[in-house]
């Protein structure tokens, strides 16, 4: 039971690290400003809203805390790659 906290500590801490570096490339990228950061402001905001819903509908299932943190940190990985390639 303990190394199930323990698990989803670290992973929660690793979520939170990995969506500040998202965070820097979206602000660099929108201070630049342009059409590619009005794309980038739009997208973000579609993608939180969706984010949080999926959220709300795994918890409404009696999905696991794990399975959350899970599928948020795919995402965050997801656009951390995406931004990392412009």
């Amino acid at each position: 039971m303990l190394f199930g906290w323990w698990k989803t500590g670290m992973d929660m801490s690793m979520l939170a690290m990995e969506a500040q570096g998202v965070i820097l490339q979206r602000l660099t990228m929108l201070s630049m400003g342009g059409p590619a950061a009005q794309v980038e402001a739009q997208r973000m905001v579609t993608e939180k809203v969706l984010a949080a819903g999926e959220a709300m509908m795994m918890m409404a299932s009696g999905a696991s805390n794990q399975k959350v943190i899970h599928s948020y940190r795919r995402k965050v990985q997801a656009n951390a790659l995406r931004l990392s390639r412009r």
